[in-house]
């Protein structure tokens, strides 16, 4: 039996980050029933100390001990409102703790369809809409109906639909400095259409698929050929620590991007908003021979150079240093730095 909530003072939170580093706590709030949330979080020992919400760690670098409290959420029911059914589709609420991978798979076996590039991503539903996620073209506000949190500014409970949830790229309005601690996402419904519309239009996805014999996929042979290729490209957060891709794909004004196609002919473009240009910060940290590197026990991924890896026993500090050091040459080269996809604490 599941206790409502456990607290744990000085602890570890190396199995609460997928990077694997040593970081500790001074409190740890490990939550099953969210209705106690206000009281737990008035507790006159932590009131006033900085809080963290943390799933499974898998968007965040520890570079030291954090003088707060973690509160993590156990919360992993996925329900269906068939009593709520239109012709935008049917709506489906899931808790915050559940682990993103097995709601997918689980939305698939309803008959759910959508979100299906994001399949194999780390972490769990309720860090989803942090970070926006995406994927192979698609991203998590596709499907997102509302977000539930408990906002700490005003001590309630509050339900933003997806357009006050301030999605872009690899961000929201729940993502930043200045809003950590502020919302402790509880849960996230999401409105899956009645037809599938499968996007396969992102490079290698229809080549997968085409290896795969499938002419016509159906959304759960998309979430297949995704599994296939993440688990060829990335590896996996048990065996070798990591976050996925540590650093965004920049955007840049046209005319930079102009000149940077001149000086270097390769490098893939790509439309980007308001007429900017989005370039590969893959493509450009390979050009800069960098895929594979290591100073140590951090380095980059030898089959992904974006992904900053951890290859045992590296702190969280020396392997933001070397992403850093790994900026220094990409400013020197391009003329711009990379901003971090990795919250970095």
């Amino acid at each position: 039996m599941k206790l409502p909530f456990v607290i744990q003072q000085d602890a570890s939170l190396k199995r609460f980050n997928t990077f694997g580093v040593e970081a500790r706590t001074k409190w740890l709030l490990r939550v099953q029933d969210l209705a106690l949330l206000p009281e737990l979080l008035e507790r006159p020992e932590w009131k006033e100390l900085p809080m963290l919400p943390l799933g499974a760690g898998s968007n965040v670098l520890f570079t030291q001990d954090f003088d707060g409290v973690v509160v993590h959420y156990d919360s992993q029911e996925a329900v269906e409102y068939p009593d709520d059914v239109n012709e935008r589709g049917v709506r489906v609420r899931c808790g915050s703790g559940r682990n993103w991978h097995e709601f997918l798979m689980w939305a698939l076996d309803q008959g759910h369809a959508g979100l299906e590039n994001l399949a194999l991503i780390p972490g769990t539903v309720g860090g989803a809409p942090v970070q926006n996620i995406g994927a192979y073209g698609v991203e998590l506000e596709r499907c997102v109906e509302l977000v539930e949190a408990y906002d700490r500014s005003i001590n309630a409970f509050v339900r933003m639909g997806r357009s006050d949830c301030g999605f872009g790229y690899r961000t929201s309005r729940f993502k930043g400095a200045d809003v950590i601690g502020r919302y402790l996402i509880t849960a996230v419904e999401f409105r899956f259409d009645w037809q599938a519309r499968p996007v396969l239009t992102y490079p290698g996805v229809g080549d997968e698929l085409e290896a795969m014999g499938e002419k016509a996929p159906t959304a759960r042979k998309v979430a297949e050929a995704i599994c296939r290729i993440r688990r060829r490209k990335l590896p996996d957060p048990a065996e070798i620590g990591n976050a996925g891709s540590f650093f965004k794909n920049p955007v840049i004004e046209a005319e930079h991007a102009e000149i940077l196609a001149e000086k270097f002919p390769t490098m893939p473009t790509y439309a980007g908003i308001d007429g900017r240009v989005k370039l590969s910060a893959a493509w450009m940290l390979e050009h800069l021979g960098l895929r594979g590197a290591r100073d140590g026990n951090a380095g980059f991924y030898e089959h992904h150079s974006l992904v900053l890896v951890n290859h045992g026993g590296a702190t969280g500090h020396e392997l933001l240093s070397f992403a850093e050091r790994a900026n220094d040459k990409v400013e020197e080269a391009f003329g711009f730095r990379l901003d971090p996809e990795v919250l970095v604490l």
